[in-house]
């Protein structure tokens, strides 16, 4: 088959992306490896710029409505036991404020969003083989060869479509370990503060998502490589969930939470690559780049590549030869800042102290904490958490 653009991979942003296209007329196959969907390591909080990004790309009131949980702040604590409660931007007056969505439900929706735009959606096909304009797909009936004049890299941080262009790098931060699953939340069904908790090494991130549940989501650093190759999963699990300091608003009791799906990791959890385009294809999600999730936004940067995406393979096909390549400098200028103050807040991170000592003064000093929450969740340019005035401010005893 011959088409104007192949798009390896179904999650949100070949999803969004297939739905760009093919509403401008683009011949668009899409090939997601999975038959159905199933659980896997994935973002789950964010902000309210996602759900307008969403909107957007034309995923109606209802369905969004139905994908989401509210969530009115995040909780940031440190090992120590400092709290700050970012609210990015929400004063109680937003119509959608941040929010946790039900992959389960958000991601085949995206996905059917794609086929009623025009996009020939092909679930069980794997992309076996991808060269210059060229992909090879494998599905239950065999292989089918697949000319495109673009191929998307849509496939996340273990892209095939990087792999196959040699494009692939070491993550920054180290081969850190992601551990994800859901528990029964036995609360009541009223919106709830998200919480990111700091530990040794890591961080734990909680988020009530629709459907009754909680994300789990666990980082480890380094130093857990042996307990993990000892201990294995389940019980690293388990140790670090009874850790979890408790919270009056909690909807369990963490340590005998009921998980609700198979732990999924992720490793390592970072993912690098030296450009984002060539000659004919590009990379969007996290194939284009992921560095870390507690300030990385994963889900709104999905999004708005894919939005970048489609205008810059739009100028592609029609002609313009600089089309990829002003989409590789826009992702760059649109998120250059994002990604230094990421290693930033990863620097206070390895520094325990140094951490707590930050967000005590971010809890106690209302301006900077919303600019910090507002820039945390894409909402102001990242380069206003970077001026020195911001961090004088922030520091300053």
């Amino acid at each position: 088959m011959s088409v104007d653009v192949a798009i390896v991979g179904g999650g949100p942003a070949g999803a969004v992306l297939a739905t760009h296209l093919a509403k401008r007329g683009r011949a668009v196959v899409l090939l997601e490896r999975s038959p159905a969907y199933r659980w896997r390591a994935c973002g789950v909080f964010s902000s309210p710029a996602s759900a307008d990004a969403l909107r957007a790309a034309g995923l109606d009131g209802e369905t969004l409505a139905s994908v989401v949980r509210p969530a009115p702040a995040m909780r940031l604590e440190t090992a120590s036991g400092t709290q700050v409660r970012l609210t990015y931007g929400d004063d109680g007056s937003l119509a959608t404020p941040a929010v946790s969505f039900d992959r389960a439900a958000l991601d085949p929706a995206l996905l059917a969003l794609a086929r009623r735009a025009g996009a020939d959606v092909r679930l069980g096909a794997a992309a076996a083989r991808v060269e210059p304009g060229r992909i090879v797909a494998r599905d239950a009936d065999g292989e089918t060869a697949v000319e495109a004049r673009v191929i998307v890299g849509a496939d996340g941080i273990r892209s095939t479509v990087a792999r196959a262009f040699g494009i692939g790098r070491s993550p920054l931060l180290g081969d850190r370990v992601g551990l994800t699953f859901h528990v029964a939340d036995t609360g009541p069904a009223a919106p709830r503060d998200a919480r990111m908790i700091q530990f040794r090494d890591g961080y734990v991130g909680l988020a009530p998502v629709p459907g009754a549940r909680v994300n789990v989501g666990i980082v480890l650093g380094r130093s857990w490589a042996s307990q993990l190759r000892e201990d294995g999963a389940e019980h690293t699990v388990e140790a670090v969930l009874a850790a979890i300091p408790p919270a009056p608003d909690d909807p369990v009791d963490w340590g005998a939470a009921e998980r609700c799906d198979p732990i999924e990791g992720a490793a390592p959890l970072g993912h690098r690559v030296a450009r984002r385009h060539g000659p004919a294809w590009v990379l969007v999600g996290d194939a284009a780049g992921f560095l870390d999730p507690f300030t990385g936004e994963g889900l709104h940067r999905a999004l708005v590549s894919a939005r970048l995406a489609a205008a810059a393979i739009e100028r592609h096909l029609s002609g313009d030869a600089d089309g990829l390549a002003a989409y590789d400098r826009a992702m760059t200028a649109r998120f250059r800042s994002k990604d230094a103050l990421s290693l930033l807040v990863q620097a206070f991170l390895a520094r325990p102290m140094l951490f707590d000592y930050a967000a005590r003064r971010l809890a106690g000093r209302t301006r900077v904490r919303e600019t910090m929450g507002l820039v945390m969740g894409d909402l102001v340019p990242a380069s206003r958490a970077l001026d020195p005035r911001f961090i004088a401010a922030l520091l300053r005893p």
